[in-house]
């Protein structure tokens, strides 16, 4: 199955601080990503250890320093409508009718609970989102 390139002794685990730590670590990160495949189970599980640690790290730093900006709820509707080509006419059955979804895309009407309950199992936009 999978052999292992990397001398996993030599690996020394610590804080990621700047950029260059986080691309070694994003490094490791791919040439460990397939550990589970690894014959040896001694091997295996002191990679997947490794990986598990580096990772955590790794989403911190990211965390700190690539933070996702929260999105817009009326954006993210504009988004998903884009993205799954419909029409307003299509999606005005999740708002109540086609003038509320003008007025609501034109931030001229507020979403309603009714509405972000309709757009989550209508369209799968997550109702924190929604509700952001």
């Amino acid at each position: 199955m999978k052999s292992l390139t990397i001398n996993l002794d030599a690996i020394e685990i610590k804080p990621i601080t700047n950029q260059a730590d986080f691309e070694r670590a994003s490094a490791l990160i791919d040439a460990l990503i397939d550990a589970d495949l690894i014959e040896d189970e001694a091997t295996r599980n002191k990679a997947l250890d490794i990986l598990d640690a580096i990772s955590v790290l790794a989403l911190d730093y990211e965390k700190k320093h690539f933070p996702i900006e929260k999105l817009d709820p009326i954006e993210s509707i504009k988004q998903r409508i884009e993205m799954l080509n419909l029409s307003q006419k299509e999606v005005a059955k999740y708002f109540g009718g086609e003038n509320r979804v003008s007025e609501v895309l034109n931030r001229k009407r507020p979403l309603t609970l009714k509405m972000v309950k309709n757009l989550y199992h209508g369209l799968g936009i997550p109702a924190e989102v929604l509700l952001a």
